[in-house]
């Protein structure tokens, strides 16, 4: 991935442009409505105090009518009270709505991406650090751009307005503006990288405070913080990490305090307040050359064409090689390729097949141990089978290469004699119904955590619900709301119930293959026995692949596959692997001593 980002590195006129373009395609109203708004808003007033100021103490100087004066200034205020009316109009009927669709439409596509990656991208720490920036700072982002980009068309505007008017008055004042200002643009080149540096050294920082800061807060880790004693070494090193990020920010700080101080006093003091005043004013009072009008006019006129000249080359290479950096981790993200690619031919997902996994092999990314190695299975269609083993045996990664979440780096995988990459990915994962151990429960009525969709049949929930063993009394029925993240009626749910909602989605959808992992963790006895039960006759139709670590479930099995080291070393029903009495066997008959000791 480094390599990758190093080798698609784009310049800062091409990131500026994709960003652009990127927000040009959710909202080219906005974009186009807040160049108009900040062009109509800051030019009258540049103007005025430039050509209307001149106009009138040149009024004042040739004794002309002072009503015509009046209506000069009058002119001049009404003109600026417009430009502001039309500000708030503009943000108040348009622009604070259309900035919040900006940004939803640009997370939109930041998500929508995310969803579909393989999961070995988020393998990668540094794709996925990339991936928490870009989403944690995208509403920021997408404001300090728009704001730039919307400051940089107008001072151009103004930029080449002001310069016509001051090159008929004095073309010296320009080249002494422009020989500061530009002589700094080194400097504001390298403040530009030191910001970007700072944030991205930072952000780590702040991901690991973050971290220790949301312990405390999350619902999951209450009861073992407030039961334990580990509150103190959580403290303890949610201020380290705090310390860390006070620390890291300081390096960078006092640099870019002294790089802003320089900036500022070559520019405004040095070039402005001392070069440019005495020249103007040698011009007046020496030569005689400008008039008191002139004078105002070539000074203020300097100073605005400085400040223009000083945001589009100094302060926005600054800003825009910052945001150029930002921009690239987007630009990165949003074209990033998945490796997960399906065929042309769309899986059927009627009934089972025969599974088969042939010399099977797969290697986390980054790794150089194998995780599954020479896996030679074959599942008949309706069978159920049981993965065990010991934590890290790859019963899990096992399951991810039939789900594609992953791709085996070696030998193939089959149903109905067709290599699974050989079919489209969504039809391939739509045959499959698959509970992870690491199961979520969302904010959503108990209907919808079933189906996981606002669309569903009730009496098929009602189905799954009772086949995955789920009894609680819902005061409103199914569309009972779980969690209180949004709703504070919301109805909590114990570890066990939790999982059966899990399972339930499971036999609720019409698919040929199941894959549970842990169906039973957080079951007791007895739902677990009932579970297994249910389990059985409701995926009666269906292949079943379920890993367990507790044995007393996998006895219901047609067949067990015991896995260590990536290798699957036995295979049979419970009976048989019993009467073999190898690694199965001497599990089994820990779990049962231990369970025999426990009673």
């Amino acid at each position: 991935m480094k390599k990758n980002t190093e080798k698609n590195n784009h310049g800062i006129l091409s990131n500026t442009w994709y960003m652009l373009r990127l927000m040009f395609s959710v909202s080219p109203g906005l974009v186009i409505g807040e160049i108009l708004e900040e062009i109509i808003t800051i030019l009258p007033g540049k103007l005025i105090s430039v050509i209307g100021i001149k106009y009138v103490i040149d009024e004042v100087q040739g004794g002309e009518d002072v009503k015509r004066i009046i209506t000069g200034v009058a002119m001049m205020v009404g003109i600026m009270i417009l430009a502001n009316v039309y500000s708030s109009i503009f943000y108040e009927l348009y622009g604070h709505r259309e900035r919040e669709r900006m940004y939803l439409g640009i997370h939109s596509k930041l998500y929508n991406k995310a969803i579909e990656l393989d999961l070995a991208k988020y393998d990668n720490p540094s794709f996925y650090a990339d991936f928490i920036l870009a989403v944690q700072t995208s509403s920021e982002n997408i404001q300090s751009f728009l704001e730039n980009i919307r400051h940089y068309v107008a001072q151009i505007i103004s930029f080449i307005s002001i310069s016509a008017v001051l090159l008929t008055i004095d073309p010296v004042c320009l080249l002494i503006v422009f020989a500061f200002v530009f002589g700094f643009v080194p400097l504001g080149r390298y403040l530009g990288n030191l910001q970007m540096r700072r944030r991205e050294a930072i952000i780590e920082k702040e991901r690991k405070s973050d971290y220790f800061a949301r312990l405390f807060y999350l619902q999951d880790y209450a009861g073992e913080i407030r039961t334990s004693g580990i509150k103190k070494l959580l403290l303890k090193r949610f201020d380290e990490s705090v310390d860390d990020t006070y620390r890291t920010e300081g390096k960078f700080l006092k640099k870019l305090e002294w790089g802003f101080f320089f900036q500022e006093t070559g520019i405004q003091v040095i070039g402005f307040m001392l070069a440019l005043t005495a020249y103007i004013g040698y011009q007046t009072l020496v030569t005689g050359k400008l008039g008191a009008g002139d004078f105002i006019a070539a000074f203020n006129g300097a100073v605005q064409i400085g400040a223009s000249i000083l945001y589009l080359t100094v302060y926005s290479i600054r800003t825009f090689t910052e945001r150029s950096k930002m921009i690239e981790k987007y630009r990165t993200f949003l074209a990033s390729k998945t490796d997960i690619v399906g065929g042309k031919e769309v899986a059927p997902c009627d009934k089972p097949e025969i599974i088969r996994i042939k010399n099977a092999g797969f290697v986390y990314e980054g790794s150089s141990k194998k995780a599954l190695e020479n896996i030679d299975i074959e599942i008949k269609p309706y069978e159920k089978i049981a993965l065990v083993g010991y934590n890290g045996a790859g019963k899990t990664t096992l399951t991810n290469l039939l789900l594609r979440l992953y791709d085996v780096t070696e030998g193939v995988i089959e149903i109905g004699g067709v290599d699974i990459r050989d079919v489209t990915v969504n039809s391939h994962r739509a045959r499959f119904s698959a509970v992870f151990q690491d199961f979520q429960i969302f904010s959503a009525t108990v209907a919808e955590n079933v189906a996981l969709s606002v669309d569903y049949d009730k009496e098929r929930v009602w189905q799954a619900l009772k086949a995955a063993g789920f009894n609680k009394e819902l005061p409103d029925g199914l569309d009972t709301v779980l969690l209180r993240e949004f709703d504070d009626e919301g109805m909590m749910l114990s570890g066990g119930e939790q999982q059966k909602i899990a399972i339930a989605r499971a036999f609720y959808k019409k698919c040929p293959y199941v894959i549970l992992d842990e169906p039973s963790a957080n079951l007791d006895p007895v739902s677990e026995y009932e579970l297994n039960h249910a389990m059985m006759e409701a995926s009666e139709e269906k292949t079943v692949i379920f890993i367990s670590h507790r044995l007393s479930t996998t006895r219901h099995a047609d067949r067990i596959l015991m896995m260590e080291k990536g290798r699957v070393i036995e295979s049979g029903s419970h009976e048989e692997l019993m009467a073999l009495g190898g690694k199965y066997a001497e599990m089994f008959s820990l779990q049962a001593e231990k369970y025999n000791d426990a009673i």
